[in-house]
């Protein structure tokens, strides 16, 4: 991939040429250069789709009050005055139910 020396957007390979398309600065290709542009999109370039369950918060031991799951997601939220301690918001990994403590 080669970029306009001028306005430096891409210089793309048409007849023999590259060219750009914004301020039409040109350069010849030799013998030996082989340029190919294509939109196709290769089976490794797709996007693998994990799941709505896939959850990405990070997990500490805390003891779920419902279940008794020592494992929780976690959360901190500022949801007092900015002097005070922010709030924990934990999240049962099992059943998903959610509680929170203070400092």
């Amino acid at each position: 991939m080669e970029f306009c020396p001028k306005c430096g957007a891409m210089l793309l390979p048409k007849d023999g040429v590259l060219k750009c398309n914004s301020c039409g600065h040109e350069k010849n290709l030799s013998d030996n250069d082989q340029y190919e542009v294509s939109e196709e999109i290769k089976e490794s370039d797709n996007i693998k789709m994990l799941g709505e369950d896939v959850d990405v918060r990070p997990t500490t031991t805390e003891t779920c009050p419902e279940c008794g799951n020592d494992k929780a997601f976690y959360e901190l939220k500022q949801t007092r005055s900015a002097d005070e301690a922010p709030t924990r918001f934990f999240t049962c990994t099992e059943c998903k139910h959610t509680w929170r403590e203070y400092d």
